[in-house]
């Protein structure tokens, strides 16, 4: 094999404290040609190290572990300007992780179940890689669960933000907060998947928003969606 396709692949991190898990997602991830696990991370100190060590592109990042959990580690990757082309993918069992929205705020592009078919794991990783927030409609649908089961007051406002979109950015984010995809926004509002790309990229540079996951955040703080009615 040249040195072209090596030089192109995603750069991995696996971070869990269960070492059969992460043998699994290696080896897993490893049969992808345009995969390289280089790290692999006990916990989430040593997952932020990694990743700046091996210039990752994507942290495969458990949520409960030791010394540093895998939320404590989001916030530390997504806040360090250095580790800004680094993307969090959350693994999780919905069953006993509660803190999805929280992994959100914290920076994380999407979350991952851990009994998903291999293929889905290999996907997952190309689709946060390429900045395309993993947000399938089942795992929004849980997210809004999570903030709709909050009380009204623990979500903070920001509908001030509101103001720099326009009529069809805001629609878009409404969109993207329900769990549609580019192509699934295209066609519900009658434009070209391009044209629904663009709005989304707008957005998400008028918001500061790392991905679109931060505009789901984004969708329910400002109150532009309000839970229980998307």
């Amino acid at each position: 094999m040249n040195e072209g396709p090596v030089s192109m692949r995603t750069r991995v991190v696996i971070a869990d404290d269960q070492a059969l898990l992460r043998g699994g997602f290696r080896a897993l991830l490893e049969s992808a040609p345009d995969i390289e696990v280089v790290a692999e991370a006990a916990d989430g100190a040593e997952a932020v190290e990694a990743a700046r060590r091996h210039r990752a592109d994507v942290v495969l990042m458990d949520i409960r572990m030791p010394r540093v959990d895998g939320l404590e580690a989001t916030r530390r990757i997504s806040g360090d300007p250095a580790l800004s082309g680094v993307k969090v993918l959350i693994v999780t069992t919905y069953e006993t992780d509660e803190y999805v929205y929280e992994a959100l705020r914290s920076g994380a592009s999407g979350f991952l179940l851990k009994d998903t078919e291999p293929a889905e794991l290999i996907g997952a990783v190309r689709v946060v890689a390429r900045g395309d927030a993993l947000l399938s409609p089942s795992v929004t649908r849980r997210l809004i669960q999570d903030i709709a089961g909050r009380a009204a007051g623990q979500l903070p406002r920001k509908p001030s933000a509101l103001n720099g979109l326009t009529e069809r950015e805001r629609e878009v984010v409404a969109l993207v907060a329900q769990g549609l995809s580019n192509d699934e926004i295209a066609a519900k509002l009658f434009l070209s998947p391009l044209t629904a790309k663009t709005h989304v990229s707008r957005a998400m540079s008028k918001l500061d928003a790392r991905d679109r996951a931060q505009l789901v955040v984004f969708a329910y703080e400002s109150g532009l969606v309000v839970p229980g009615t998307s």
